[in-house]
């Protein structure tokens, strides 16, 4: 699959075993041939603001090139700062800053917030953006949803980034 038009597509939920469900029917939809996910993961924020990724596309966390490539870069795409308080490096701190100023710049982003608040869980996927309706079709059971543009070099920058420090990012992530 390419990285030419990615979308990042959002869900939100009050309830963490709905996130879980949707989640398993946006991979259930990809294994059926209706739409080809890139990365998804289920993030879940306690009431006290901490943020735990409870699944993603490889159920593996222990695996560094699997994080770099699949997980760490969705996080990282939807909100920079989640990803940096786990992921340690120059090279990834560097390639967040980078991608937070040009969202900065460009008015894009999701309001963490408001798409992850204290106590509520989201399903976060990236896809080609031909995509994006059927993948946020897929996430029903969610109270709001939303679909974003990302850009490509943003993407192809921050995996290679979390690739070359996946070792890095697992021992901090597992801690």
């Amino acid at each position: 699959m390419g990285t030419k038009n990615l979308a990042l597509v959002v869900g939100s939920y009050d309830d963490v075993n709905a996130a879980s469900e949707d989640y398993d029917d946006l991979r259930s939809g990809q294994d059926s041939g209706g739409y080809e996910v890139v990365g998804a993961v289920v993030l879940v924020r306690d009431k006290d603001g901490k943020v735990q990724v409870h699944e993603h596309g490889d159920k593996s966390v222990g695996k560094g090139a699997a994080w770099g490539a699949g997980a760490g870069v969705v996080v990282g795409l939807f909100a920079p700062p989640l990803l940096a308080a786990t992921a340690i490096g120059a090279g990834i701190g560097a390639v967040l800053g980078a991608i937070k100023k040009g969202r900065d710049e460009k008015k894009f982003g999701v309001d963490v917030d408001e798409y992850l608040a204290p106590g509520t869980s989201a399903v976060v996927a990236v896809v080609d953006d031909k995509w994006a309706d059927k993948v946020e079709k897929a996430l029903a059971r969610s109270e709001k949803r939303i679909s974003k543009a990302i850009d490509a070099d943003d993407y192809d920058k921050l995996r290679k980034a979390l690739e070359q420090s996946a070792d890095d990012v697992v021992e901090q992530i597992n801690s």
